[in-house]
């Protein structure tokens, strides 16, 4: 799960990062990922 999470997030970042905006959006989209498989991860120990 965490590996398609990651690479969803990627391309995400690739194909919308033609202005920094776009970029901004980006990293926050893939911070937000990261900031939910990290809870799930913890619930589940």
């Amino acid at each position: 799960m965490t590996r398609l999470t990651l690479t969803l997030a990627t391309l995400m970042f690739l194909t919308a990062c033609e202005t920094m905006q776009g970029l901004g959006r980006d990293v926050e989209t893939t911070g937000e990922v990261i900031q939910t498989e990290s809870v799930e991860t913890q619930q589940g120990m």
